[in-house]
Parts: structure tokens; sequence; C-alpha cells
């Protein structure tokens, strides 16, 4: 379950990062980084809250393809770490 986080987190850290991408995308980007990693909550709690920021960001129309599959593939990956850690 660590990897799976890791590995999202290294995802929206590229998405934050990218140029490319419109500035408010890359601000939901690390919102959603900041969700996932706050302790105070449960793994489940803090998936759904980050999955929520993206899914919005996801129906943003100024969001380049590669940046919806991007966000697609991370709130996959956070359906299955909510699954798994209730």
């Amino acid at each position: 379950m660590a990897d799976h986080i890791k590995q999202v987190i290294d995802i929206l850290d590229n998405l934050a990062e990218d140029t490319s991408v419109p500035r408010n995308i890359r601000k939901g980007a690390t919102d959603a980084k900041a969700r996932l990693m706050d302790t105070k909550n449960a793994m489940d709690v803090r998936a759904t809250s980050a999955m929520i920021i993206l899914d919005d960001l996801a129906n943003d129309p100024n969001i380049p393809l590669h940046g919806r599959t991007l966000i697609w593939n991370v709130i996959s990956q956070l359906e299955v770490i909510s699954a798994n850690s209730s």
C-alpha cells in the first residue's frame, strides 16, 4: 500500500511541476497531495478527499489531454487505496 501512495504522490508532483498544464490544475494537484499526506485523517478519508479535488480538475475544460489522463490514473489508484484501507 505504501508503494501505491508513493507512486500517486510522485505523479501529483510531476503534474504540479508540469508547466504545460494550467496553473489552477497544478495548484489542485498540490492540494490533492497535501490532503493525501495529512495524517490527521484515516487513509480512506484522505484518499476520498484527494479524489474529489482531482475529479473537479479532470472536468476542467482547459486541462490538456495528458494531464487529464494522469488525473484519471491517479483517481483509479486512489480508489484501490481507499477500498483496501476501509
